[in-house]
């Protein structure tokens, strides 16, 4: 009865939670506090060696030893172990001041001296003194054929981040004599001996240049010249150059100024009266584009030119051809160039006389019209040891300078230079066609040898021949470090045949003859001997073949010669 009534309670029990779970739910907001954040629970490995079950393995046996020591006597100690230095070349040491003397026959006498004086660290003050003379003696020679070169320069230089500047002064007196008198007519000693030959040069200069890094104005620099000499000569030259850089659309347009004014007085006149006065004022201008693609490199450019003849009352305006190119066909084996360029020369009585020392204090001063100068060549390596470069051009200029032998009038005028024995400029259109070559090898560090040629066909205008101007020139250099301490090198070259005219001025008929200066060749070379960075000795020999030749008509050189001094370095 018990347990009927008991499992009644209990089926009512069950119904009943059955009926509640069923009743409906009301809509409600559930807000989550915390979101449910699972973790997994850590795992126990379990750490079980496996049990090996190998029939056939035997049970090794304890092998029991012992070391019988015994003393060595030994006297052996290990070096300490040191790294290896590598080899380096010594640096050469670089000296502030030198001095150089030597002394030859002809009473030959070169003398040099240079000194920098380190002002602070940005400025320093330089001193340059060369000295070059000889007494003469050439054999055959009636006049006093002495000359010597004296030149002193000061100079301070300033070098800071934005700019570079330099300013230089300097003195120059040049001794020579017109001893060519011509070797086919006979003097009498009354004549020789009232022939005065020498003559001298004085120059005085005072210049300055600037270049600045981080600006439109690249650089700029001028120079002023006053020359003078025994005969009343006065020349005033004064030339100047600026250059202007932009970099536009990522190319560079370069523009360059030039002025160039020369003022000057001859004292003489040959076979004339009174002086002779001229005044050049000449200015320029110079745009270029230069554009860089690759392998090519071209620069187009264009030059405009104004020059007033003052004493004429005579101005002219010039144009000419600046343009260039040239391609990396093959790299650094192979680069044809080619260009189209003219421009104004404006000479002077210094630059004539620097060429040709024997000219009369007599000569026209004019400009000369570069009219164009159209070339194309090649250049490129033939291996790391061995350039070359190969040119051939057609050059037009109009009033080209040409040294012609000044007639004998000695007759006439009693002027030490109206023997036949100096020269005048004369001025004539001429056109040339050259042909050059050139060959340099680097066989190592201490043996460099250089070859080069040039061949000229000269076209003039009013004039017989191009006077004075070979139709070959070609030379030889080399330089060789033997060791150490020795060192020699050699210098050859050859001058072609040359045509001058021969003029004789008198009461009666004038004489006048073309003649042919034979062609020559001069061998030079050195040998030196450096006792230590400091001191050296060195011999220098010129003409070794003792060749009789004339670089001007009737002006023979020295024969064999030979000089020998010594160079010192030091710092004070």
């Amino acid at each position: 009865m018990f347990s009927i009534k008991k499992s009644l309670f209990l089926s009512m029990f069950l119904i009943g939670g059955v009926l509640f779970a069923q009743d409906p739910i009301d809509s409600e907001t559930v807000i989550v506090v915390k979101p449910y954040t699972p973790t997994v629970k850590d795992a126990n490995k379990i750490k079980q060696t496996p049990s090996q079950s190998d029939s056939v393995r035997t049970e090794k046996r304890p092998v029991q030893y012992s070391i019988f020591s015994v003393p060595v006597a030994s006297t052996f100690t290990p070096a300490k172990g040191r790294a290896t230095t590598v080899e380096r070349e010594r640096r050469v040491k670089v000296y502030d001041n030198y001095a150089s003397l030597g002394f030859g026959n002809y009473g030959n006498l070169l003398a040099e001296f240079y000194s920098n004086l380190e002002v602070n660290r940005s400025d320093n003050f330089g001193i340059y003194l060369d000295h070059n003379s000889s007494q003469g003696g050439i054999d055959g020679i009636a006049l006093d054929d002495k000359f010597y070169d004296t030149e002193l320069n000061l100079s301070y230089n300033s070098k800071t981040r934005d700019l570079d500047w330099k300013t230089e002064i300097g003195a120059q007196h040049q001794l020579f004599n017109w001893y060519g008198l011509p070797q086919n007519e006979t003097f009498s000693n009354d004549e020789i001996n009232a022939i005065d030959p020498s003559q001298n040069y004085f120059s005085v200069y005072a210049g300055g240049e600037i270049e600045l890094y981080d600006s439109f104005f690249d650089n700029a620099r001028a120079k002023f010249r006053h020359t003078g000499d025994s005969y009343s000569t006065s020349e005033n030259h004064f030339d100047a150059t600026g250059t202007f850089e932009v970099n536009i659309a990522d190319e560079l347009i370069t523009t360059n100024v030039y002025t160039d004014i020369v003022q000057g007085q001859m004292g003489e006149q040959f076979l004339g009266f009174g002086n002779y006065d001229y005044t050049f004022m000449n200015f320029g201008i110079n745009p270029s584009l230069l554009i860089l693609r690759d392998d090519l490199t071209l620069d187009l450019g264009v030059a405009f030119y104004y020059s007033q003849d003052v004493e004429n009352s005579d101005g002219n305006f010039y144009i000419y051809p600046k343009v260039t190119a040239s391609y990396r066909l093959g790299g650094d084996y192979f680069t044809p160039y080619a260009g189209l360029e003219g421009g104004l020369q404006q000479n002077t009585y210094y630059n004539f006389i620097q060429e040709n020392p024997y000219v009369s204090p007599s000569i026209e001063i004019r400009p000369t019209d570069n009219e164009y100068n159209a070339y194309v060549g090649a250049k490129g390596k033939l291996s790391n040891a061995v350039s070359y470069n190969f040119k051939t051009g057609y050059q037009s200029q109009f009033n080209k300078a040409l040294f012609k032998r000044n007639p004998r009038a000695n007759d006439i005028m009693t002027e030490n230079y109206a023997y036949g024995n100096s020269f005048e400029v004369v001025y004539d259109d001429v056109k040339t066609l050259s042909i050059a070559g050139e060959i340099n090898v680097d066989v190592n560090q201490n043996f460099r040898l250089g070859v080069n040629a040039e061949y000229f066909d000269y076209n003039t205008d009013g004039e017989a021949e191009a006077w004075n101007l070979p139709d070959l020139k070609a030379s030889l250099n080399a330089d060789y470090q033997i060791n150490e301490q020795w060192y020699t090198g050699a210098n050859l070259f050859y001058i072609g045949e040359r045509f001058d005219q021969e003029r004789i001025v008198s009461s009666n008929d004038p004489v006048l003859n073309t003649i042919t200066l034979d062609s020559y060749f001069d061998v030079n070379a050195h040998l030196g001997y450096r006792f230590n960075d400091r001191l050296s000795v060195f011999a220098k020999g010129s003409n070794l073949l003792n060749n009789d030749y004339e670089r001007w008509t009737n002006f023979r050189v020295q024969g064999l010669q030979v000089l020998a001094g010594a160079t010192y370095k030091f710092d004070f």
